[in-house]
Parts: C-alpha cells; structure tokens; sequence
C-alpha cells in the first residue's frame, strides 16, 4: 500500500514539474509578431491590387459607350462641346509653304506632304502646323496645350495619354486661347483642365475611329520626319502668298514623300488671317 501512494506521488510530481515546466515557456511574441505582420501586408497587398483592378475596370466600363461600333459610328456627338466640320482630303503643300488654316489649331485642311510622326510621339516643342496636321487624315488625335497655362502634374496627366500611344501626337501651341485643345481630323474640342473626362471620351471616340477620317489604314511612323528637331511652329500669321483652305494640290499616293526638313519661310503678317502655326 505504502509503494502504491508513493508510485501516486511521484507520478504527480512528475506531472506537476511538467505543468511547471509549460506554464514558465515564454510565448513566441516575435514569430506572431512576425505572422501577423506578414499577413497583414498580404492583405493590404491584396487590397490594394483589388482596388486598382476595379478602378480599371469601371474607368473601362465608363468609356464602352465612346466606342465606336455599327450602331455607334461617332461616338464623339455626345460629347459636350466638340465642334465638328467636314474637309476635303489629300490636299498637300510643300516644305516652305504655309496654309491660311479657318481653325487654330486647325483639325482638317491642306497639309505637308510629309506627316509629323505621331506613333505616340510628345513634342516638347511647338512643330510646324502642316506637319502635325497630316497625321489626323491618317486617324491620329492630336493634343495641344497652351504652355503657359499648362505645365507640371497637368501636363504629365497629357503626356500620359499620348507617349507611346500608337495613332497619338502632342506639342505645345503657343497663344492657344484655352488651356488644352484636342483635334482628330474634322473634330476639335477645346478644355480647361487635365482632369476633364472628356479628354478620355475623346480618345476613346476618334482615335482610329474608321467612320471619322479619310485615310484608314494609314500609317503614323513618318521615317521621314526628324522628330528630334521638327520644323518649327510659326507664330505669325500667314501672308497673301498662303495656301486657302480650298487649295493645295490633290494627291492620290502617299508614298517616297520628301523629308520635311526645310523651315518654312515667314510672310507678312496679314491681320484679316488667322494664325495656321
């Protein structure tokens, strides 16, 4: 009997220096410390790309309805503000000639025979009218921005748009009378701020949009044209020497044009005309 309560004893010694032995093992505050933190990345990681997918998708869903389709052939009409006229195509001048252009920034008319380059192409300085305007007969949406007015985070949100964006250009426009002014060919919408939607509804409306412009199929790559030191923008207005909006000469092949790499010569200025550059 007296074996048996000692085996009994001992045995609960034995458990009680177990239980001892458990209760004073510190907890591993660093390793949950560490899980909570990894998981709490994962989430916020996780959160983060779900929110920017999301954003995506609605901004996505937002422009459908400016996609041009067979029921839907210019999606640009509801747009608030855009103006609209119609122009004659192929109509081209030479390197030292200069259009009398009825818009500034004119968005259709006579033109260089040799188009500025606008596979996603930002200028950063002011180029020649005829040029830029070339590339909107083959489809391109071309931003202009007044670069008084618009400079900084502005001016990054326009560049966003355009740079490496196929069938895209942008230059600065001095003496722009709005902030921002955006052309396809036979379309032009004039804008105040960077943040303006309609910016994107406009892209989304015209760029490529085979029902707008004369040219489809067209390419925008202008191997021609020296983009690093485009002709310059010209602020004066033309002289009585200018090509009308109803001239130029008509062509009907695009092909082995010449490089445009002669300015164009200023004329008098003839204050009845508007500025074409």
């Amino acid at each position: 009997m007296v074996s048996g309560k000692k085996t009994k004893a001992n045995r609960g010694s034995v458990q009680a220096a177990r239980s001892s032995v458990v209760a004073s093992k510190p907890k591993p505050w660093g390793t949950i410390a560490a899980v909570v933190a990894v998981v709490a990345l994962a989430v916020g990681v996780f959160g983060y790309a779900y929110s920017k997918i999301d954003a995506q998708n609605q901004k996505e869903a937002a422009l459908a309805q400016w996609t041009p389709s067979d029921t839907n052939k210019d999606p640009s009409d509801k747009i608030a503000g855009i103006v609209k006229k119609d122009y004659e195509a192929s109509k081209h001048v030479t390197a030292t000639q200069r259009v009398a252009y009825d818009q500034s920034p004119p968005f259709g008319g006579p033109h260089d025979g040799t188009w500025a380059d606008c596979m996603g192409t930002v200028y950063p300085t002011a180029v020649r009218t005829e040029n830029m305007v070339h590339g909107l007969e083959h489809g391109a949406i071309w931003i202009t921005y007044n670069p008084d007015k618009v400079t900084g985070d502005a001016l990054e949100k326009l560049k966003s748009r355009v740079s490496g964006q196929p069938y895209s250009q942008m230059s600065p426009y001095p003496g722009l009378d709005k902030p921002i002014s955006l052309q396809s060919w036979g379309h032009q919408l004039k804008l105040d701020s960077a943040d303006d939607e309609r910016i994107d509804q406009f892209i989304e409306s015209l760029r490529r949009n085979p029902n707008t412009y004369p040219e489809v199929g067209a390419s925008c790559e202008s191997q021609g044209f020296p983009v690093d030191s485009p002709p310059p923008f010209v602020a004066e207005a033309p002289g009585a020497d200018a090509i009308p909006m109803t001239g130029g000469e008509t062509v009907t092949s695009e092909a082995n044009q010449p490089p445009a790499t002669m300015n164009p010569s200023a004329s008098t200025p003839a204050p009845s005309t508007p500025p074409s550059s």
